[in-house]
């Protein structure tokens, strides 16, 4: 009986022994609140970017029940960027025209659609011109779409930039003319006709915790630290310019560091490019990169440099749709460069996600102690002691001999 007894002790520290040692690989852990339903989403806080591997990999919802078993909840890890859909509209060219206010080109749209884009190319580079789109369902009446919209190519040694989509409120007309105003109007060499859809993502607001600004070498270098290590995908770049402009940039992540004894060496790499002017909004979105600091730099070849106002700094949300099976104390842990992305069946079953989410509210973050193997210290520290207990052996064996001699 009390060998059966010590059998099923044995088993049950076998068991939370490897309960513990799943958990045991990450090195934190935050509680998972409130778990209520079979299905949740978790919104990741930026706090804990500091502390997970680049690609979100390591990554885990363990849950240890009552009778200490350990359960693995899956997960579908989303990034809450806007979803963009295209959709090309067939048309066909009815006319075009040049007169001495500008040249026209007129085009029937073949469906009953609604359009919102319309993206032209010419036959000139080197332009800058106004636009005007109006509408007609009988090629009599025309109604203003979009007026004075700006057009713009820039192509030389230095720069190449075009401006030439236009951009306009959901429109249904049976027919389109657009205007490019002014004599000699560069000539539209092609069109195409689209409904562009968007549907918002989730973006965060980084607080910048410092901007410094430094001219050299007709560059404009644009250092912002974010404090911590968060996941940068959008910057807007804001100028107090008022005159027209077209600057070359580069954008740059700070991937690592390395102490040195001449000090810190920095390695940044480049993570997207384009063009800074006067005509768009200025906002880039790039490959979702966690970092703590980037840096902008700004060609401004052989012009003043620009006054930069502002450098807004986005992220979208990531969140993880989990499904919860089983009752018990649920925890978010990561901390783990050498393991793998977790393979769930529910990203093939992406279906059956119910379409409202309670989110999850997640507790303090925690390090995870680690089971470390215990050193066995011998069992006399102080040799006297090893010594008296030897010299006691050695007179009890002569006492013993003495005691045989005797009776012999």
């Amino acid at each position: 009986m009390r060998l059966k007894i010590n059998i099923v002790q044995l088993l049950l520290f076998l068991i939370c022994l490897q309960t513990y040692a799943q958990i045991d690989k990450y090195t934190y852990k935050k509680e998972l609140l409130n778990v209520s339903d079979d299905w949740h989403a978790i919104v990741l806080p930026n706090e804990i970017f500091k502390n997970v591997s680049s690609d979100l990999s390591d990554i885990r919802i363990y849950g240890i029940t009552k009778g200490n078993d350990t359960v693995e909840a899956p997960y579908l890890l989303e990034q809450k960027k806007p979803k963009i859909s295209s959709k090309n509209i067939g048309f066909k060219y009815v006319n075009k025209s040049t007169t001495d206010k500008g040249s026209y080109i007129t085009f029937k749209v073949t469906l009953d659609a609604i359009i919102n884009q319309v993206q032209l190319s010419f036959e000139q580079d080197n332009f800058d011109r106004f636009i005007k789109v109006e509408g007609s369902q009988n090629l009599k009446d025309w109604y203003t779409v979009v007026d004075d919209y700006r057009v713009l190519s820039v192509n030389n040694e230095l720069t190449k930039y075009s401006f030439t989509t236009l951009k306009f409120p959901d429109s249904k007309y049976t027919y389109y003319r657009v205007f490019v105003k002014g004599k000699d109007a560069p000539d539209i060499k092609k069109a195409e006709i689209t409904l562009k859809e968007k549907q918002r993502g989730s973006y965060k607001k980084f607080t910048v915790k410092s901007t410094e600004i430094v001219e050299q070498n007709k560059n404009t270098i644009i250092t912002i630290d974010l404090g911590m290590p968060v996941p940068v995908s959008h910057i807007k770049i804001k100028t107090k310019n008022t005159f027209d402009y077209y600057r070359p940039f580069r954008v740059k992540y700070l991937r690592d560091s390395i102490q040195r004894e001449s000090g810190w060496k920095y390695n940044y790499q480049n993570i997207t490019s384009g063009v800074l002017n006067s005509i768009e909004e200025n906002e880039f979105n790039f490959y979702s990169t966690i970092t703590n600091k980037i840096k902008i730099i700004v060609n401004n070849q052989d012009n003043e440099p620009l006054n930069i106002d502002e450098v807004v700094v986005k992220g979208f949300d990531y969140e993880l749709i989990t499904r919860f099976s089983a009752s018990a104390n649920y925890f978010l842990t990561y901390g783990n460069e050498d393991v793998n992305k977790p393979s769930y069946d529910l990203q093939y079953m992406k279906e059956r996600v119910p379409g409202k989410l309670v989110k999850l509210q997640l507790g303090p973050e925690q390090i995870i102690p680690k089971n470390q193997e215990k050193t066995v210290e011998p069992l006399f520290k102080n040799k006297v002691w090893l010594w008296a207990i030897m010299l006691i052996v050695i007179a009890l064996l002569g006492g013993f001999t003495l005691m045989m001699m005797k009776k012999k």
